[in-house]
């Protein structure tokens, strides 16, 4: 059972941290200007993707990160963004006999910061009928890896990322309706003997109500290199599972109070998966436009 605990748990974080919450696009911030988004994310799960695709009951379990998601133009072409989850809370149910009724397992939690993201977007095609931009990340182990009664939850992995990743796009307009649409694709390298990653996406967006409404629809996935050497989480000696792989859709809708205050609304579900949850995620955010 402990190792069903373990597996629950470690595919939720995977799901976690595929979440699309932010994505700037091809496009840099100016000089000076920024966008910051106080948000909140979570995932509440019974069932999930197997390491063949198949899906499969789970004890129930839940993830909730209180973040904050900020990008700042450096110059004219250079933009950091940081993303700090600075609360997370993750747990699991009690464990009940189907037959008695009995508790066979408490229930646990854990309550901590997540891992952070740091990033520099360089803009390679500026002011172009085409976007262009190249950006590193770095992932920063801060989250927790061994909390809880039994130490199997978690809200970080542990490991060191880096991912190199290149995003184009093209601004239009249709029938006076301001449009977008955006591809990106990138190698995120893992240490700690995880499987290095492919990630790719695709995203368009248009703005309407005298831009006071943007809708937007993502599709976002990772193709695992299958080269780490990282224990599988469903054997019980890893805390995390190796060899992720998704495909999700992700369409979101912000409104706009002013040119500078708006709020955003997300729901995140996944097309087809290995190792990750089968049920839907949501956000809900406030951003600042400045």
């Amino acid at each position: 059972m402990r190792a069903l605990i373990r597996y629950t748990v470690a595919i939720l974080f995977f799901l976690i941290v595929s979440a699309p919450v932010m994505g700037g696009g091809p496009w840099p911030q100016k000089k000076g200007h920024g966008y910051y988004k106080l948000f909140q994310y979570w995932v509440i799960a019974d069932k999930h993707y197997t390491d063949t695709g198949e899906t499969d009951p789970n004890v129930t379990t839940g993830y909730f990160s209180t973040s904050l998601y900020a990008e700042y133009g450096i110059s004219g072409r250079l933009t950091g963004v940081v993303y700090f989850p600075f609360f997370a809370r993750t747990y699991y149910n009690n464990t009940i006999s189907a037959t008695t009724g009995e508790e066979i397992i408490p229930g646990d939690d854990l309550n901590s910061v997540g891992d952070i993201d740091l990033s520099l977007t360089y803009g390679l095609l500026v002011n172009k009928p085409i976007a262009m931009s190249a950006t590193l990340l770095l992932g920063i182990p801060s989250g927790k890896t061994d909390g809880g009664e039994l130490e199997t939850l978690q809200t970080g992995d542990g490991e060191f990322n880096q991912m190199i990743r290149l995003d184009v796009g093209k601004g239009f307009t249709v029938n006076k309706v301001n449009m977008y649409t955006s591809a990106y694709a990138g190698f995120n390298n893992r240490t700690n003997g995880y499987s290095d990653e492919f990630r790719y996406g695709f995203e368009a967006g248009a703005t309407f109500c005298n831009s006071k409404l943007t809708g937007i629809a993502r599709f976002i996935g990772i193709a695992s290199f299958q080269n780490g050497t990282a224990t599988a989480a469903s054997d019980g000696a890893s805390l995390f599972s190796n060899n992720v792989e998704y495909l999700t859709f992700s369409p979101e809708l912000a409104y706009h109070f002013n040119e500078n205050w708006g709020v955003s609304v997300n729901y995140n579900t996944v097309f087809f998966g290995k190792l990750i949850m089968a049920n839907p995620a949501y956000s809900v955010g406030i951003f600042l436009q400045i």
